[in-house]
């Protein structure tokens, strides 16, 4: 698949980290295809996250991500899933390889600056909750 999805979660959005985290981003090969800011209610943030119901910290998801403003983008480059996982780093920032997104800007498993769409979790589904096709450029 050569299309993604990343989150820019609330806590780097509060931060004033997009811009950094895109340009890592693209500065790793990837196209943005797709890209809006919004701020989700619970009830979305469920849907989104439906996948972890039942999951001890599926509450906790919930209330996070709708915590705040979030940056959402559709990425393009071969490989895309794999790739972004790569460059984002481990879900625990203390854990994430030197120089990968997590590793430069998270504080905890939980506030770790980024979802990335897991390869094996339908990262579509993850685009689609998100956005149009008519919302995605490509080139």
């Amino acid at each position: 698949m050569d299309k993604t999805l990343l989150i820019i979660k609330p806590d780097a959005v509060k931060k004033n980290l997009s811009g950094k985290i895109l340009k890592h981003i693209s500065d790793a090969g990837f196209q943005i295809i797709g890209m809006k800011m919004m701020w989700l209610n619970k009830e979305q943030g469920g849907r989104f996250y439906e996948i972890h119901k039942g999951k001890d910290f599926y509450e906790w998801l919930v209330n996070f991500i709708s915590s705040g403003p979030i940056v959402v983008a559709c990425l393009k480059t071969p490989d895309a899933p794999p790739k972004l996982r790569e460059v984002v780093g481990a879900t625990d920032p203390k854990k994430a390889a030197p120089g990968t997104v997590r590793n430069l800007y998270g504080t905890s498993v939980g506030e770790n600056v980024v979802h990335a769409s897991a390869p094996d979790e339908n990262p579509q589904r993850e685009i689609d909750f998100f956005f149009t096709r008519e919302e995605l450029f490509t080139y």
